[in-house]
């Protein structure tokens, strides 16, 4: 299936925004294009998740 006319110059990729929720004592990680990341206890790894999977260097 095309996501584009025949001719058409492809667009950019789609903008990643990630952001974490709480809940309890556990912090997910996700994203505007839908990606959900593991329920973690560690906040840092959820934020290492989030960056990673937008691309970002990690610390």
């Amino acid at each position: 299936m095309l996501d584009r006319l025949p001719g058409q110059e492809p667009g950019p990729a789609p903008e990643h925004r990630t952001a974490t929720t709480e809940r309890g004592s556990f912090l997910s990680a996700h994203c505007s294009c839908g990606w959900r990341g593991p329920a973690r206890r560690a906040r840092e790894t959820a934020r290492a998740d989030a960056a990673s999977h937008a691309g970002e260097p990690g610390p």
